[in-house]
């Protein structure tokens, strides 16, 4: 039996939802949908208005907008408006991921998360209206846009929330983050052969723990991406840390060496920080089904390794939605930012930097993820 909790009315903060697609296992159905009271789940905020920018054959947003009587509207600007005008906004939420877009040479799906944000921000000047917004995964598919959307947010003073919902989940076990203000090199591993949008994740994830080091973050100097054959030459050369890849890997209760794939899927992302900090990640096929880490931190003479598991449903109803949704909702309803808004900046950046050195196959530099602290 599906059970649906009602959305709440009256008192509630009150959003507009500007989604790519909303169909079963998107983005749109595991946040959306919980707004919606799916998922066992109890909203805290009343979804006023939906923009849909596509609707496949699949599509489950009419039937649910229909069930919760909430008006779908046919483009962004009315879906702003029209709950402004009637009630009031509070907050806007826009889920640009999955969808039928185009894919280039370099692998990375165009996604119109710009022109959402956009179009929200026209609307949101012309009502002379300042809310919070969230924007799912990393800002745009290449560093122009990313660094446009975000000074725009900034030049407004908006409350910003982005990025996913991987770096919010339970970290297995669990350590003291105070370690981190003392690390110089971390290691993040990844699966998956999607290399745009599993590898966000990875570099959110190791952005995420790299912004707790003292100091303040200074930003990101240069990265650089290797793949297959490359990977391990590069080990043997000792260019980069197989403690930590043992230490990572060992959290997975694995009886076997971790694997070494030759496949052009299999890459490993180096991150220059502007510090002298080290970030890598290292992305295969068929070995692990989850993300975690491992860092190295100065305690003692030589120092040491924490290394932990990132513990997320592989199965549907996807609970770590949950705590992400959680969180956008205690976003919106109190207009503070839960973590740096720099964090989706750099970690988006990185992303479209890196899909470049994978193309071009060389080292590149990153001046717009280059700041004062």
């Amino acid at each position: 039996m599906v059970v649906w909790h009602p959305i709440p009315k009256e008192k509630a903060k009150r959003v507009a939802v500007i989604v790519t697609e909303y169909r079963f296992n998107s983005h749109a159905d595991v946040i959306l949908g919980r707004l919606l009271g799916d998922h066992e789940y109890k909203p805290q905020v009343e979804v006023a208005a939906i923009y849909t920018d596509q609707v496949p054959e699949n599509d489950m947003s009419r039937e649910a907008a229909a069930r919760c009587q909430i008006p779908i509207y046919a483009t962004i600007e009315e879906a702003i408006r029209a709950p402004y005008a009637d009630g009031g906004l509070d907050g806007v939420i826009i889920i640009g991921e999955h969808g039928d877009y185009p894919e280039d040479e370099l692998g990375r799906k165009w996604y119109p998360r710009r022109r959402f944000l956009e179009e929200v921000l026209l609307a949101l000047d012309d009502l002379q209206l300042k809310v919070p917004i969230f924007s799912d995964k990393h800002l745009s598919y290449n560093i122009a846009d990313t660094v446009w959307m975000y000074e725009q947010l900034q030049k407004r003073n908006l409350p910003f929330m982005g990025g996913s919902s991987i770096p919010h989940t339970p970290q297995v076990p669990a350590f003291d983050r105070k370690l981190l203000e003392e690390t110089d090199e971390i290691l993040v591993v990844s699966f998956s052969d999607v290399m745009e949008a599993y590898g966000y994740h990875a570099l959110e994830l190791l952005q995420s723990l790299a912004e707790t080091r003292a100091g303040g973050e200074m930003g990101v100097r240069a990265v650089q991406a290797l793949r297959g054959a490359q990977i391990w030459a590069a080990l043997a050369r000792k260019e980069w840390p197989e403690d930590l890849l043992t230490h990572a890997y060992a959290c997975y209760d694995k009886a076997e060496v971790y694997p070494k794939s030759m496949k052009d899927t299999a890459v490993l992302f180096i991150v220059e920080y502007a510090n002298g900090t080290k970030g890598y990640v290292l992305q295969q096929e068929d070995w692990i089904n989850q993300w975690g880490f491992a860092f190295r931190h100065k305690s003692g003479e030589s120092g040491e390794i924490t290394s932990a598991m990132c513990v997320g449903d592989l199965e549907r109803p996807f609970r770590h939605f949950e705590t992400l949704t959680s969180m956008i909702e205690n976003f919106i309803i109190t207009g503070i930012e839960p973590f740096p808004a720099k964090r989706i900046l750099l970690s988006s950046g990185l992303i479209n930097y890196i899909m470049e050195a994978l193309h071009q196959n060389q080292k590149l530099e990153t001046p717009e993820l280059l700041f004062d602290k």
